[in-house]
């Protein structure tokens, strides 16, 4: 070290100490516990599914949950993430009649109880489709921090951008993290045997 960084490099590591001293502090005083808080996802809502049966935030309690939202005219992400999870569901075997799977459309206009029907009568019988009007769609994607924006195309019809993850909810109906797709059906069932 020369004359010139010598004093560079004190100060910088008082700083650095200092920092990292009232992180600890604060840290100890409870002051960094509230940050670390995650913000809540999930909330009451009334929806419908295809059999035209209510669904609302108490069908979620005493099963683990998993719930996408998209919309059934969606070309790629929606068919195959709902492709994913029924693949999940089967390898869980009997242990699926004890899980929750929803898909929640996005799109109220063009999703209807018979289109949601028809859309997922490809996928595994344990998913259940809901819909609602515009305010409860609105609602519950506010409640579950879900990105959602009508996309007019070219052709005057549209399209849905929207957020794409799997939320894995827990018997109290409670928001644990995003539920990863991206690993062998029978990997995933084992994950979220551990939610029965």
């Amino acid at each position: 070290m020369n004359r010139t960084t010598r004093p560079l490099v004190i100060v910088g590591a008082f700083t650095g100490s200092i920092v990292v001293g009232l992180v600890l502090m604060l840290w100890a005083l409870g002051g960094l516990r509230h940050a670390a808080t995650p913000a809540a996802i999930g909330g009451p809502f009334q929806l419908t599914d295809q059999s035209g049966q209510t669904v609302t935030e108490k069908n979620l309690l005493g099963r683990p949950t998993l719930i996408f939202f998209g919309f059934t005219h969606c070309p790629d992400v929606c068919p195959t993430s709902l492709f994913e999870m029924s693949e999940v569901l089967r390898a869980m075997g009997k242990d699926a009649d004890r899980v929750n799977a929803y898909f929640i459309s996005v799109d109220p206009e063009r999703d209807t109880r018979a289109a949601m029907k028809d859309y997922l009568s490809s996928f595994d019988p344990h998913l259940k489709g809901l819909i609602g009007t515009p305010d409860e769609v609105a609602k519950v994607t506010a409640d579950y921090r879900v990105y959602t924006r009508k996309v007019p195309l070219k052709n005057g019809d549209y399209t849905m951008d929207h957020t794409a993850l799997i939320y894995l909810m827990d018997r109290n109906g409670k928001f644990v993290s995003p539920f990863n797709l991206n690993r062998k059906p029978e990997e995933a069932a084992a994950d979220l045997k551990h939610y029965l």
